[in-house]
């Protein structure tokens, strides 16, 4: 499969831009489950140009986490096509499939950490996985275990670490190769209100470096702070929300 451009919807994208520069693009994607019969998403058309930030909001159970697995090709959809930094994901496989999921970056709700590394082996992990040579990995490592404040505790294990702690350390690991797409599920969900904000502060700082940021929650508090474009999952579509 030779990838191309993605395809630009015929209306203007949710997010209110142009889909001329898109590094997402959903083309009619529908998803449901065969044994509940509900819809996550129904014959959606959207596209996100590259650089922006948004919120996707919706209900528990409403296809939030489903969305972003179709994204990073986790899931397939039963129809339509996924476009991801030009590549149609849903037709990605094997090995063509672990080298794009390598360029995004993802955060989890419940972490993924590997409990028996450190804390800079965990996000160092990535680096190698990418071929990084050891001072690579050195010059990207410190830098970002910084931005996160968590150089103090690089040689802690997953197990010594706070809740807040140990979700600074997967966005450490998503964005330490700095990818151009940062999808974030429901970051703050196990989190109390104060680490909830440090945690959307520090996302915050990522689209200055030039990362496009998705994120999804259903905490509306954070979603006033921050003067991001936000979009509502309900029933299978996506309806912008102004806020």
């Amino acid at each position: 499969m030779v990838d191309r451009p993605p395809p630009s919807p015929s209306s203007r994208s949710s997010s209110g831009s142009s889909p001329g520069a898109s590094i997402i693009a959903l083309e009619q994607v529908s998803q449901h489950y065969g044994d509940t019969g509900a819809w996550a998403l129904r014959e959606v058309t959207w596209s996100l140009p590259t650089g922006a930030f948004v919120f996707i909001t919706g209900a528990s159970g409403s296809g939030k986490t489903t969305l972003l697995k179709l994204l990073y090709g986790a899931e397939r959809p039963n129809q339509g096509q996924v476009w991801v930094q030009g590549q149609e994901v849903n037709r990605l496989r094997g090995d063509r499939l672990a080298r794009f999921r390598r360029k995004l970056g993802i955060i989890f709700q419940d972490y993924k950490l590997i409990p028996n590394r450190t804390v800079a082996e965990n996000v160092a992990f990535v680096l190698w996985a990418q071929g990084h040579d050891r001072p690579s990995v050195e010059r990207r490592l410190w830098p970002t275990l910084k931005l996160v404040g968590l150089q103090a505790k690089a040689d802690h294990f997953p197990d010594q670490l706070s809740g807040g702690e140990q979700q600074r350390v997967s966005i450490a690991r998503a964005m330490v190769s700095t990818p151009p797409l940062l999808l974030a599920d429901e970051p703050t969900g196990n989190l109390d209100p104060d680490n909830s904000l440090q945690i959307m502060e520090i996302l915050h700082k990522l689209r200055a470096v030039g990362m496009t940021i998705v994120v999804t929650t259903h905490d509306e508090r954070l979603v006033r702070r921050f003067d991001h474009p936000v979009l509502q999952l309900h029933q299978g579509q996506l309806h912008p929300v102004r806020h």
